[in-house]
């Protein structure tokens, strides 16, 4: 994995600006439940970025910018929101039977150039969101050692209420996303699942991917489970144990549009695994 990647776009993550500080810090939103019955079930959610996957140890995620998207499309309001020192937590009601997606997406360009006593640059600055529009009069044109980065990020977990539906796991064709094969909320321990992962609607062939189960604060390792794209952008993952799972996946090629000459897409997830 590209470390120098994990914290591009953190700003557009946490209200306040506040920026990544370290490689180890991740950022997740975790849902209480991932599958529910009965009449307009609610799920909370706790969202922060933490250097132990799923205990809030650094700062909490800001609301602002995630978004719930409902089965049939439409946007879902978040309920009692509420921002605390390490961890933000919100509510959703699933008002309609089916899957549920809830996350963030940013993605913008980055520049890193040298002002001419040497001196390091960067546009956008330092806990700061991008604004493309702006890139033609923030950066020189006679910008020396100019390198120019188009990024994406995402951060998701899904949700279902009653029987599993398809629609919002369809792709946008923008940045890194995941395209289930198998339903993100029908993993079971010991099953394989099978995931497709593209980069501007293509295959990520080549993309890293991590998977960590929760609960690591307890063990002496990480339990780290790897694998990698194949030229599809398919892989699959048997899961060792019920539980909470985190996933990340980096991706970088020099397909990026112009002024851009790196492409870099970074996703992440939550899932539920499930014992038989």
């Amino acid at each position: 994995m590209k470390k120098n990647f994990t914290g591009v776009l953190i700003a557009a993550l946490m209200a306040g600006g506040v920026a990544m500080q370290a490689e180890a810090h991740r950022a997740w939103i975790l849902p209480s439940s991932t599958v529910l019955s009965g009449e307009n079930p609610y799920v909370t959610f706790d969202a922060a970025v933490s250097n132990t996957i799923f205990f809030p140890d650094h700062v909490a995620m800001g609301v602002d910018a995630v978004t719930a998207t409902a089965p049939n499309g439409e946007t879902v309001a978040l309920e009692n929101a509420s921002k605390g020192k390490y961890r933000s937590t919100f509510d959703v009601q699933l008002k309609e039977e089916g899957t549920y997606k809830i996350g963030i997406v940013s993605s913008g360009l980055r520049a890193f150039w040298k002002d001419p006593d040497g001196k390091r640059k960067m546009w956008p600055g330092r806990g700061q969101q991008a604004n493309d529009a702006e890139f033609e009069t923030a950066v020189p044109k006679d910008a020396k050692d100019l390198r120019v980065t188009q990024s994406s990020r995402r951060i998701e977990t899904f949700v279902t209420a009653g029987a599993p539906t398809n629609d919002v796991l369809k792709p946008k064709g923008v940045g890194l996303e995941l395209v289930p094969v198998t339903h993100p909320n029908d993993l079971y321990a010991g099953e394989a699942a099978n995931f497709k992962l593209l980069i501007d609607g293509e295959p990520a062939q080549g993309a890293e991917v991590v998977l960590i189960p929760g609960g690591s604060r307890y063990r002496d390792s990480q339990d780290e489970i790897k694998a990698k794209a194949d030229a599809k952008g398919l892989f699959n993952v048997t899961w060792p144990a019920a539980g909470q799972y985190f996933m990340e996946a980096e991706y970088e090629d020099e397909k990026a549009k112009a002024p851009a000459t790196v492409r870099r897409g970074s996703y992440s997830a939550t899932f539920e695994v499930l014992p038989l």
